[in-house]
């Protein structure tokens, strides 16, 4: 599918309590999941985090998802359970006969009714669940993601256990007081490590995402093409600057007037190590360029100085499915300024100098200032460029005290 053709699949509501949604990524087809979630939850879509409801971002993620809302009136599992296994097996967009099971435990989801349900689908190959520790030794693969404050029931074999300080029972859902937005994407992450190997998939091919990306955004300068391989809501954070975009419009905005159109024509990316990981990549680069305009995302608001830069870059991308979520961008801000003569070698020091060391009348004292200029880029490209440590060591001088 092209990158502008964003995918678009409606949820279809089986019965009151059922729903299947299917993939939400461009392959447009995936494995199927069930999730079984408590009725009394609000799972609509909280306009002030990103984080979409469960059903979603496990769509987004490429699974073909039924939910199953329950509570004590639901009835039995099991036979929900099958109906929504059955349902899934005659949706066309899902892949294979593995299944994994997500539960957000509430009322009528006791330890023993899912063990039924499970013994009754052969077809579930692992379970993970959120905020509470499953009460019986299941046959399958567990995950259980605990808050601190919650006792673990025995173990075996096949459970492991992630605790997570400072969340609560419902930490992973956006409309909920509980949510904890670091804690319910590590959980994530984790889920997804542990379930993509049960179920076969689904997998993709996250370097070349990323590869299509950049190249939308340095090489073909498209903010179409750029966002629509992005997920509903993503959000872009340049750490030095803060600048970037939170939300779909908002990052449209900002890639239109501060970064896609405002790179150098020169602007080139070299690649110095990748790490990939089953939802994200971790970039370590050099970003080199010439400074012969304002680039407000980089170094705001500052004229052309027609300096050269090449800049160590970590870039953090987070792909949900075949789609980018965030980018984490962080580097030196010190090395950029050294390098675009707008930061001095020697600056004043407004303290004491250490040990009683007195200056003459009229005397101030200056510190160098520990920041490198293109060396950092020369030393992460050849670790034997320039010798180590020379900074190590205060380093100060007299200076005329201005009037």
């Amino acid at each position: 599918m092209p990158a502008a053709q964003r995918p678009s699949a409606p949820c279809v509501q089986v019965t009151p309590e059922i729903s299947i949604q299917p993939p939400l990524s461009r392959r447009g087809t995936g494995p199927g999941l069930v999730l079984l979630v408590p009725k009394e939850l609000n799972l609509d879509r909280n306009d002030e985090i990103l984080d979409p409801p469960p059903r979603q971002k496990w769509a987004e993620e490429g699974f073909a998802v039924v939910q199953i809302l329950v509570d004590e009136e639901t009835g039995s599992i099991t036979e929900r359970l099958g109906t929504a296994i059955a349902e899934l097996k005659c949706l066309p967009e899902r892949e294979g006969d593995r299944f994994g099971l997500v539960v957000i435990p509430g009322r009528g989801t006791s330890g023993h009714t899912l063990l039924e349900g499970v013994r009754a689908n052969q077809n579930i190959v692992g379970v993970v669940f959120y905020g509470a520790h499953p009460d019986i030794t299941f046959p399958i693969p567990v995950l259980a993601h605990l808050p601190a404050n919650v006792e673990r029931k025995g173990s075996n074999e096949g459970l492991k256990v992630y605790t997570y300080p400072g969340a609560a029972r419902f930490f992973i859902i956006p409309t909920q007081e509980d949510y904890h937005g670091s804690a319910a994407g590590v959980a994530h992450t984790r889920s997804l490590t542990f379930l993509k190997p049960l179920m076969g998939g689904p997998y993709f091919d996250l370097e070349a995402i990323w590869e299509e990306h950049t190249r939308y955004e340095f090489a073909d300068r498209s903010v179409e093409e750029t966002m629509a391989t992005m997920v509903d809501e993503p959000y872009v954070n340049h750490v030095p600057t803060l600048t970037g975009g939170i939300g779909r419009a908002k990052l449209t905005e900002f890639y239109r007037n501060h970064f896609v159109f405002s790179n150098p024509e020169d602007t080139g990316l070299e690649l110095i190590s990748r790490t990939v990981g089953v939802d994200r990549i971790v970039d370590e680069f050099l970003f080199n360029c010439t400074h012969d305009r304002v680039i407000d995302w980089l170094v705001p608001g500052i004229p052309p100085t027609f300096k050269p830069l090449s800049i160590p870059f970590t870039a953090i991308v987070n792909i949900r499915g075949d789609r980018l979520f965030h980018e984490h961008i962080a580097w030196d801000q010190g090395t950029v300024l050294r390098q675009l003569g707008l930061l001095p070698e020697y600056l004043p020091f407004p303290y004491a100098l250490p040990g009683g060391v007195e200056l003459g009348q009229g005397k101030g004292a200056e510190y160098r200032v520990p920041v490198a200029g293109v060396e950092t880029a020369r030393k992460l490209i050849d670790e034997n460029a320039l010798a180590s440590n020379e900074m190590i060591g205060f380093a100060v001088r007299e200076s005329p005290i201005s009037e």
